[in-house]
């Protein structure tokens, strides 16, 4: 149930955003003026029409209380999900200034609409509970085997394409172009391995990535060996690293052992795609178990995935971690709760702690890019002799090397290339305003992205992402 009152700020409902363009079509909408007839109940639902080109006004209505996050249902053509009409909706219900009132009954229209999401979600309780037809597991068995040895293959020949770059010098991989990575990449693909698949499409990249390619050619390859010798020898690995080099390699997991439950602070949200596959990744923070967890959802290229959470709020709701060594996926599953404001963030790190913490990990992960941390009461700076312009776009025109600083002990982490080149970077420099704060980032190999910021004195989430 939501708390009549309790409101979101305009950066949580703007965190929603599909994209960019959507980001900036919902804010025009966000003002009082096109909309009419306008509510919103205690239990999470929001309603109005908005004015558009045609002669009805369209339909609008969002429940935040949905256990997936806010789920939208507009009149309006648009296939991106929230369309420009639901982030508008919530920015005029976000300002409290009217025009949304709380404790209404919603029209018909909307009625229908909630009415029949409650029969869906009472139906899926009753199947959930209902007992279910045992799979054959000798059959399961057989399969598991079958793709297996696929992947073993895919991993053996793997090993021997990457053996003959080796002897041949890395410097040949610049003359061998990218079709031969794409190539070996559709094999790997027949052999039922994505993981090991996405990982040599990368390789192809490389060479043409600019100074020091061959280096991080090598690297990659190095840990592309580790990974095939991973599977290769899986059945003398422990457990948890064993469960890791499975994901790794791409076969699923199902999320196990008993549901964790807490007051989970959504503390970032953002969105990468490889022109197949849109992935949406969520950290979350328990206030109580002091566990940092990651959920994953997935949207089909150019589409944004389903599951979307505010940012800076907390949801009462219980997960499930998945299976590996170090892993901090989860599964969410019942939410007790409408998402709701909390001032309650993670406890911040020293940069040297956070660099520990991520070499920690790489122990039980070898094949981790990063890993969550929050530093608490650092300094956007530049190192020393290096300087930056901001250019016309809003963005450094340099790569200049820009850190977060400790001022008392005189500790830094860089951030990572592709944090310098996002406007979030000058939303940081101008929160700091030279003045220490606490920031949520990723931290690994390349540097630290900064996802999320806390000033001093605030309860506040300022996402970055």
């Amino acid at each position: 149930m939501t708390q009549q009152g309790v409101r979101w700020t305009a950066d949580q409902v703007l965190a929603l955003a599909p994209d960019v363009p959507s980001r900036k079509a919902g804010s025009k909408l966000g003002v009082a003026g096109p909309w009419s007839e306008a509510g919103s109940t205690g239990e999470g639902a929001v309603w109005g029409l908005c004015k558009g080109s045609g002669s009805k006004p369209y339909q609008t209505i969002v429940d935040i209380a949905d256990v997936a996050g806010p789920a939208y249902k507009c009149s309006c053509p648009s296939r991106k999900f929230p369309c420009k009409h639901a982030l508008g909706l919530l920015l005029v219900w976000a300002g409290s200034d009217g025009t949304v009132p709380d404790g209404g009954e919603p029209p018909a229209w909307a009625e229908e609409w909630l009415t029949a999401r409650r029969k869906r979600a009472d139906g899926q309780q009753s199947s959930s509970a209902a007992p279910t037809a045992t799979a054959d597991p000798e059959a399961a068995r057989r399969r598991a085997e079958k793709r297996a040895e696929r992947i073993t293959a895919g991993a053996s020949e793997l090993e021997q394409r990457l053996s003959d770059l080796l002897r041949g010098g890395t410097a040949s991989a610049e003359q061998m172009g990218y079709g031969l990575w794409e190539e070996t990449a559709a094999r790997m693909v027949d052999a039922q391995a994505p993981g090991l698949a996405a990982r040599v499409r990368e390789l192809g990249a490389i060479p043409s990535s600019g100074t020091g390619w061959p280096v991080r050619l090598l690297e990659e390859c190095a840990l592309l060996h580790l990974l095939d010798q991973g599977w290769l020898h899986r059945d003398r690995l422990p457990d948890g690293l064993a469960a890791t080099v499975r994901s790794r390699v791409g076969l699923p997991a199902q999320a196990e052992g008993p549901p964790v439950r807490d007051h989970w602070v959504v503390l970032a949200q953002y969105d990468t795609a490889d022109g197949r596959l849109t992935t949406r990744r969520i950290w979350l923070y328990g206030t109580e178990s002091g566990r940092t967890a990651l959920l994953l959802s997935y949207g089909a290229a150019g589409r944004a995935p389903a599951l979307a959470l505010p940012v800076g709020l907390a949801l009462d709701a219980e997960v499930r971690g998945y299976p590996g060594a170090g892993q901090l996926r989860v599964e969410l599953g019942e939410q007790f709760a409408a998402p709701a404001p909390t001032a309650r963030r993670p406890p911040g790190v020293r940069p040297e702690e956070a660099a520990i913490r991520y070499g920690t990990a790489l122990r039980d992960d070898p094949w981790l890019e990063s890993w969550p941390v929050t530093l608490a009461e650092v300094i956007p700076t530049l190192s020393q002799g290096t300087q930056s312009t901001p250019s016309t776009q809003g963005t450094p025109s340099t790569p200049a090397a820009w850190q977060l600083a400790d001022p008392v002990t005189g500790s830094a982490l860089p951030l990572a290339p592709s944090a310098t080149s996002r406007p979030g970077l000058w939303r940081l420099i101008a929160l700091s305003g030279g003045a220490p704060l606490t920031v949520f980032g990723e931290c690994g190999h390349r540097g630290f992205t900064p996802l999320a910021a806390w000033p001093q004195d605030s309860g506040e989430t300022v996402s970055l992402c």
